[in-house]
């Protein structure tokens, strides 16, 4: 932790050297999440409910996702640039150093200007819990904690398993950002909306309705079962896979030469 606390602390330094662009690449982050959510708040000016959720119910599911993305893109960087450190011979470094590869690339790879998009999501968040309606709780609060931690940690394996892929493909395969962007686009709704297909794929194969559908529907009061309320730590176990498919591509990583 001490040193992955000197390379944040590196990141920072370099990037600080740029205040004015920082604060606009931020301040612009800002914004433009904030024009989705306003888009969201018009239409449900015409709409009342989607699906049965109300506004308020959304505006807790939007931030919630936003955030645990935000911080996964933020701190987990790296892996979502691994292709470019794979084809420029930078990962050749990385292998013979005495640290975890994880490790390495977590820390070398840390974007700050993503922090707009989080921000953001604070705000919305800020807003949403005293519209929601909800009576806060102890375990309420804790599992409202509990989806954006294991969101964010579900995220991350999400960029393992682009990381992974890309020992066999040296360049980054674009359908991986239906999972990443995309689920974090589409899970500003609660995900059964689209459909009994989705919510089951996005249950039993890539966990994102676990710390997301599921324990919102405990939030809001329309399931009282406690194990809607656990679910996110189950998808927790999502990391094992992703885990494994990077040491596979570990172990058959050959050296581009470059």
């Amino acid at each position: 932790m001490k040193l992955y606390k000197r390379y944040f602390s590196i990141h920072i330094k370099s990037i600080m050297q740029y205040k004015a662009s920082t604060a606009m690449i931020i301040f612009s982050q800002i914004l433009f999440a904030s024009t989705v959510f306003i888009g969201i708040f018009f239409m449900f000016n015409l709409f009342e409910t989607v699906e049965g959720f109300t506004f308020q119910e959304i505006a807790l599911c939007f931030a919630i996702m936003s955030m645990a993305f935000s911080a996964a893109e933020t701190f987990g960087r790296g892996f979502d640039m691994f292709p470019r450190m794979l084809g420029n011979g930078q990962f050749d470094r990385v292998m013979v150093r005495p640290r975890g590869v994880i490790f390495q690339v977590l820390a070398m790879q840390t974007d700050i200007t993503r922090t707009g998009k989080l921000i953001q999501s604070i705000f919305v968040l800020a807003y949403a819990i005293p519209i929601s309606g909800i009576i806060w709780t102890w375990d309420k609060i804790a599992v409202l904690i509990l989806m954006i931690t294991c969101g964010t940690v579900v995220f991350f394996g999400l960029f393992l398993v682009f990381a992974a892929i890309s020992f066999f493909t040296t360049q980054g395969l674009e359908f991986m950002n239906i999972l990443t962007d995309g689920g974090r686009d589409h899970g500003r709704y609660p995900f059964s909306i689209y459909g009994e297909g989705v919510l089951k794929f996005l249950t039993y194969v890539v966990p994102l309705a676990l710390f997301q559908y599921y324990p919102l529907l405990y939030l809001i009061g329309r399931e009282d079962n406690v194990l809607y309320a656990i679910t996110p730590i189950i998808s927790l176990l999502f990391l094992l896979p992703c885990y494994g498919m990077f040491r596979l591509g570990l172990r058959k990583y050959k050296s581009t030469g470059s």
